[in-house]
């Protein structure tokens, strides 16, 4: 598992799963020819990414600077926050800007991890995206 799904398991509370199984519906007979039917998937609400990390954020004192800083946003969500894993986060997110551990490239890893959250489904304001 990557460093970015660890701070969307965090953010959204889930853990990982086993795949699912199709098994048939307890004392059904199976129908001979038919095909497995599986079970619509269930619609997610959208996670509200800033009032779930605010509410952390105040269970905690505070939080730092979560918004801004990676350093402050990994902390807050009890992840590892060293260079060594900042540079596999830049890597898994594609980020080269700056030197590993530069305020250039912590900045734009931070905005990275913003819009990596609203592309899977966070509501994310624009602000911190940008």
């Amino acid at each position: 598992m990557g460093i970015f799904s660890s701070i969307w398991n965090r953010i959204t509370g889930h853990k990982p799963k086993p795949a699912p199984q199709q098994t048939p519906a307890a004392g059904a007979p199976p129908v001979p020819g038919a095909a497995p039917t599986a079970a619509p998937a269930p619609t997610l609400a959208p996670v509200d990414v800033e009032a779930v990390l605010s509410d952390l954020a105040a269970s905690k004192g505070g939080g730092g600077n979560w918004r801004t800083s990676i350093v402050d946003l990994l902390k807050l969500l009890d992840l590892d926050s060293s260079l060594s894993a900042r540079k596999e986060l830049a890597e898994e997110l594609n980020v080269h800007a700056g030197e590993h551990g530069s305020a250039e490239q912590n900045i734009a890893l931070s905005k990275a991890v913003w819009r990596k959250l609203a592309e899977n489904g966070g509501q994310v304001p624009a602000s911190l995206r940008d």
